[in-house]
């Protein structure tokens, strides 16, 4: 856990399929790779697989990774809304400790069944996998 209270969840080990042109971390690899970190977290918190992108604020490259670096990346709620989930994500070099990236707001938005924003009924951060459905539903069409 870093002093932002973010504990670091996911590693991603950094290859050459993720460089750019400069033999740095690719931005775009990265972005993906913490929205669907966010997506699972999401998806854990609220306790519905049905959660979307709803906005990512300023996105602030601090430093970069080189290939073979290993890089974590950690989540933490910061805000439950009636429909939302606002989080803040951070990604670090693991070798440097270095920050990476930083994303002070990360806001995803439950969706019922029909595809349109549902309240959620949470308040809290859970630890626990209780949330997460135990029935696997078909997507939405």
């Amino acid at each position: 856990m870093n002093s932002r209270g973010i504990t670091f969840h996911t590693r991603k080990w950094v290859r050459p399929e993720d460089l750019n042109a400069n033999g740095t971390l690719f931005g775009g690899s990265l972005l993906r790779w913490i929205d669907e970190e966010a997506a699972i977290y999401a998806i854990v918190q609220l306790g519905n697989r049905r959660a979307v992108t709803k906005y990512m604020s300023e996105i602030n490259f601090v430093s970069s990774a080189v290939l073979g670096d290993l890089i974590e990346m950690g989540l933490t709620a910061t805000r439950f809304g009636r429909t939302s989930l606002t989080m803040r994500a951070e990604v670090r070099n693991m070798f440097t400790r270095e920050s990476i990236l930083t994303i002070d707001q990360v806001v995803f938005v439950n969706l019922g069944a029909d595809g349109k924003p549902e309240p959620h009924g949470h308040t809290t951060i859970t630890y626990d996998r209780d949330r997460i459905p135990a029935t696997h539903t078909a997507p939405i069409q």
